[in-house]
């Protein structure tokens, strides 16, 4: 069959139009002979005629219009239908106009109005059903050489149709909508294009009996908690959870199947929405010129995103990466225009460098992201994290000061908490001495501390997707390793409301929520890209990297936390360095990085952070 029928092509314009002229000229003799009982008069052939040619005219002119032609009829939506019908009426509109002015200019009509009416119903079944029938014809006879998938759509409103409707149109698979899930009581029970709408309770029963390769979710509004469920439901069963995008997200106001992704492991995360104080924030941002180092990184660039909603007078973005500061430069100007955004290429680590940069803008606000993140890069390479994440946040920091700047904002990490490797160490250096200047300065030192973030550069997320995609194995260091995770526009929201309502000095933490294993998150990865655990991708466990810790932790040993008025952040007490004695320290530490003497570097950290024990590293000999 497929080899005699090609289905990928698409009838010409010219064969459409032929067919649906002939069905008018058909509606027009038939229209006649049901007007006088299949005997027409022969006083009466002479209007058959003038009536015949001047419906098909009319048709003709109403159908170009329209374009009704121009459609793929075996894939005849609603939409095309609606389109028909207009033609259709807006051309029996015209025959009524017509007969009216004919009776108006010689006392007589062109027909009787009993033929157009007929004509407008028998064209408009005949068209409907010719083209409905042709879908159905299609659809069966390419049915037997298609790949079956069932799916169930959760949501049975406009989005759940329209779903329903674009995986109709996909020719490769064929796409078997078998259940309709919605928490509508008026639409449960109900069918919907012939499939049974079912109520919320039933989900789990229709996952077991009808076991669907898919789910999508068709619903825009819905509670976390609740899709959640359902997600974690389906993965239970192993089946493919997949998503529409936002209606604005659709081409041309129709939902394209390849638009239609699977959900993300962030839909996972159980966090309640943050509810921000906008109007303290928005006072404390709007029309000021705010810095933010990093800025072409995943927490810099997210804070970007957050803060330029509030409108500054000037957004200034700093970062030495070129490419993705560029991005992001195209990013924000196509969106907010060339006025906020000021891109500024340049290394925190470079002093003459930033003292011009606050020179010529003086900036109020700085958000200091910049920092060298990776672990094991950091474990081989200590001299580089304290260039960047120890001296780098000095210069900026001392720049703050002299610069009169209102609110210096840190972003540290929980590995800066106990550490046990050369990053976390630098971080907890960095946040020492943020917190002992705050003590002679009348600008606001700030540090936000927070754990992983799920989808940041070099994060697991972007990882074991590339080692889903690249056919497995994904590797896990350790099957017990747990981290704290949460989302980049989460940790972005609660830096701005934590350097809103800091005073200086503090050290913030956020609410990670539970710790999550990475084992956990590599199969929900797995299963979520429709593949199955152990046979589709292989786990392994490749061991504990230098410095790499088992369990984070938020706090030090010797550390509490207050309250906030923030439910989801709250305030670490630390003990106070006394600033003079920490700044000898760490231009001590700053400056041994021309010996390159990596023992030697990690020693002078160690003494500077006590608590600072190495972990499956060559350092641990300093610890003895």
């Amino acid at each position: 069959m497929r080899t005699y029928l090609n289905f990928d092509s698409n009838a010409p314009k010219w064969i459409i139009f032929s067919i649906d002229l002939t069905i008018i000229a058909f509606s027009v003799v038939v229209s006649f002979l049901l007007r006088f009982n299949f005997d027409i008069p022969g006083q009466e052939i002479s209007t058959l005629i003038n009536a015949f040619v001047i419906i098909l005219a009319v048709r003709i002119i109403i159908s170009f219009f329209f374009k009704t032609y121009s459609g793929v009829i075996r894939h005849t939506s609603l939409q095309d239908l609606q389109r028909m019908y207009l033609a259709i009426s807006s051309g029996t509109g015209l025959l009524v106009l017509l007969n009216f002015v004919a009776y108006f200019i010689q006392n007589k009509y062109i027909m009787p109005f009993s033929v157009i009416i007929i004509e407008y119903v028998v064209t408009f079944f005949v068209i409907a059903s010719f083209r409905a029938l042709i879908r159905l014809i299609f659809q069966e006879i390419t049915s037997t050489t298609k790949t079956k998938t069932d799916v169930v759509i959760y949501g049975a409103g406009h989005n759940g149709l329209t779903t329903k409707q674009a995986l109709d149109r996909v020719t490769e698979i064929k796409y078997r909508v078998i259940a309709f899930i919605d928490s509508n009581p008026s639409k449960q029970g109900k069918l919907l294009e012939g499939t049974k709408i079912y109520k919320d309770e039933n989900l789990e029963k229709i996952l077991i009996e009808k076991k669907p390769a898919t789910l999508i979710i068709a619903v825009q509004k819905i509670e976390k908690a609740k899709k959640r469920a359902i997600i974690e439901q389906c993965l239970f069963h192993n089946i493919e959870v997949k998503i529409i995008p936002p209606v604005t997200d659709w081409i041309n106001g129709e939902l394209n199947v390849k638009q239609i992704k699977p959900v993300k492991i962030e839909e996972l995360l159980g966090r309640k929405p943050i509810q921000l104080n906008q109007d303290k924030i928005k006072n404390q941002l709007t029309g000021k010129t705010i810095l933010v180092t990093g800025a072409a990184g995943s927490i810099g660039s997210g804070l970007v995103d957050q803060i330029i909603q509030y409108y500054p007078e000037k957004i200034i973005m700093l970062d030495q990466a070129e490419t993705p500061l560029y991005d992001l430069e195209l990013r924000m100007r196509q969106r907010y225009g060339d006025n906020m955004c000021e891109i500024v290429i340049g290394d925190v680590r470079n002093e003459i460098r930033m003292r011009n940069l606050f020179n010529e803008f003086k900036p109020s606000h700085v958000y200091h992201a910049a920092a060298y993140k990776h672990v094991p890069m950091m474990e081989d390479n200590p001299s580089e994290a304290i260039k960047a994440n120890v001296q780098g946040s000095k210069i900026i920091a001392d720049l703050a000061d002299e610069f009169g700047v209102e609110k210096f904002v840190m972003i540290s990490t929980d590995k800066a908490v106990n550490p046990t490797n050369v990053m976390g160490a630098s971080k907890r250096i960095a946040e020492i001495y943020t917190q002992s200047k705050n003590q002679h300065s009348k600008t606001k030192y700030i540090t936000t501390r927070f754990g992983n973030v799920l989808g940041s550069n070099g994060s697991v997320i972007p990882i074991f997707k590339r080692q889903i995609d690249e056919g497995g194995p994904i590797t896990v260091t350790h099957p017990e390793i747990t981290r704290f995770f949460m989302t980049i526009p989460e940790a972005c929201q609660l830096v701005l409301e934590a350097g809103m309502m800091g005073d200086g000095g503090e050290i913030f933490i956020f609410d990670m929520g539970e710790s999550v294993k990475i084992v956990s998150l590599a199969e929900k990865m797995i299963k979520l890209s429709g593949l199955t655990v152990g046979k589709d991708i292989q786990i392994k466990f490749s061991g504990l990297r230098p410095g790499e810790k088992l369990y984070e932790e938020l706090l030090a040993n010797e550390e509490n936390t207050m309250k906030t008025h923030h439910s989801q952040i709250m305030v670490a007490q630390v003990r106070e360095y006394d600033f003079e004695d920490i700044t000898d320290k760490v231009n001590a530490l700053v400056y041994s990085f021309d010996r390159q003497d990596n023992m030697d570097i990690v020693g002078k950290m160690k003494a500077i952070v006590p608590e600072y024990k190495s972990k499956n590293s060559i350092y641990s000999k300093l610890d003895k």
